[in-house]
């Protein structure tokens, strides 16, 4: 099979935390003749990823280094402290930055949010993976903060969290060589933005038909009055009565 035989494909990357089945679910939907396929990546090496051409777009985490990247916000995630069950703020709705001063916040290597260390007091070794320090977190080593879909994805029967206020936030953004806004990169961008299947953007939108002009059927024109005649007058002039009648006055017996 020569290069221009192989079939298109579309390869989607994403960050942990991130799911896409919802697009995913679309995108077989409207385009079932090319495959996607999903490339997991972390974080840190989403950008590297997409410019080096492992995949033709992804969901990443900003920021992120945009040299040669086009992206495009989505949404920003709530960030959350990860707590034992019993711990004393598993009490309240939420949580501030200050109100974690005293304690213990461990910083996992892998990171995703835009601050140099989080509140409270540093741990003595900072965890390689938020995997790990999720471990550290249940064996009561300290708390972690984190996007709350990290928080979802590592969820423990021992854990919980609250949102925490007064700390960064992590954007979630469509991201994809700019070099390469391809076709298939087009569709993709048009479901993840909610254009529809008749959308005038992107191949799949189903482009519009010209309209026909209505031909003019025989019989009306057959049953459409002559010119200078109005419909529902005798052609002699009246106006609906007897045949031959003459409007005027009633004439006067002798």
């Amino acid at each position: 099979m020569t290069g221009s035989e192989i079939p298109p494909s579309f390869r989607l990357a994403y960050v942990p935390g991130v799911t896409p089945t919802k697009w995913v679910r679309i995108w077989n939907e409207r385009l079932p003749e090319i495959p996607l396929t999903l490339v997991a990546v972390t974080a840190a090496e989403a950008s590297d990823v997409l410019r080096g051409g492992g995949a033709d777009a992804g969901f990443v985490r900003l920021p992120i280094d945009r040299t040669d990247l086009s992206a495009i916000p989505l949404y920003t995630e709530t960030t959350v402290v990860v707590i034992p069950k019993d711990h004393i703020a598993a009490a309240v709705d939420e949580v501030s930055a200050e109100d974690l001063a005293d304690e213990i916040v461990l910083h996992p290597l892998d990171d995703t949010l835009d601050w140099e260390r989080p509140p409270g007091r540093p741990a003595m070794e900072r965890p390689a993976t938020t995997a790990d320090a999720i471990e550290l977190v249940a064996a009561g080593v300290g708390l972690l903060i984190v996007p709350q879909s990290l928080a979802r994805l590592h969820h423990r029967k021992d854990l919980t969290y609250r949102p925490v206020t007064g700390v960064p936030e992590s954007r979630i953004a469509l991201s994809w060589p700019e070099d390469a806004t391809t076709d298939m990169v087009e569709d993709f961008i048009g479901i993840v933005r909610g254009r529809t299947v008749n959308s005038s953007r992107g191949r799949t939108a189903t482009p519009p038909q010209p309209k026909q002009r209505k031909r003019p059927d025989a019989g009306d024109a057959r049953r459409k009055p002559a010119a200078g005649k109005s419909a529902g007058k005798s052609p002699r002039g009246g106006s609906g009565g007897p045949k031959g009648g003459k409007c005027g006055k009633p004439r006067r017996r002798p």
